[in-house]
């Protein structure tokens, strides 16, 4: 039996164009498609966390449009998906929600599109996630332009970044989540 696997779109700390450490908002789009993407693949739960009051009630508006508003009845699929959404302010309280509902805490995955070492490999990480005795993973996904270097350090796990045909590498979250989930969950 697999490890349960959770995802967390973090939206601060992140880098922007310039590398500096920022905070970005959230978007309608990675909610949407990456709670798609992560019913589809099995994923427990997803996290949205944003440290911002506001943009987290952004997000429980948008969730709760699909979930109890004229949504609803307009996409049931959608509506499945988002019902695993959870928003919440820290990446902390992600992990603590993990912890509550499988008893142990997860093992932290950074994912990033640049090549950071030592790196775990996806068929690696399948297989640790297959492990009898493999606790839950929480899969750290960045928006902006990715995850800041920091969180590196509270990170169990590196995952190799998605590589293409050339060094050009910058999909959305939305993408690198889809092919993430794919090759640790698709058949």
């Amino acid at each position: 039996m697999a490890a349960e696997l959770f995802a967390a779109l973090l939206h601060h700390p992140v880098l922007d164009r310039h590398g500096r450490v920022v905070t970005a908002a959230v978007t309608s789009l990675d909610v949407h498609d990456l709670a798609r993407s992560a019913r589809t693949y099995g994923v427990t739960a997803t996290f949205v966390v944003h440290p911002t009051a506001q943009q987290r009630a952004f997000a429980r508006r948008l969730i709760g449009h699909w979930l109890d508003g004229p949504g609803r009845d307009f996409d049931g699929r959608r509506r499945e998906a988002l019902l695993r959404v959870e928003v919440l302010a820290t990446l902390a309280e992600a992990r603590a929600a993990v912890k509550k509902q499988c008893g142990v805490d997860p093992t932290l995955v950074f994912t990033s599109a640049r090549e950071r070492r030592p790196a775990v490999g996806y068929d690696d990480l399948r297989r640790r996630l297959q492990a009898s005795d493999a606790r839950p993973a929480l899969l750290l996904f960045g928006t902006g332009f990715g995850l800041a270097p920091a969180l590196v350090a509270e990170a169990d796990l590196v995952l190799a970044p998605l590589c293409g045909i050339d060094d050009y590498n910058h999909l959305s979250v939305r993408a690198a989540s889809a092919v993430i989930l794919d090759r640790l969950r698709g058949h």
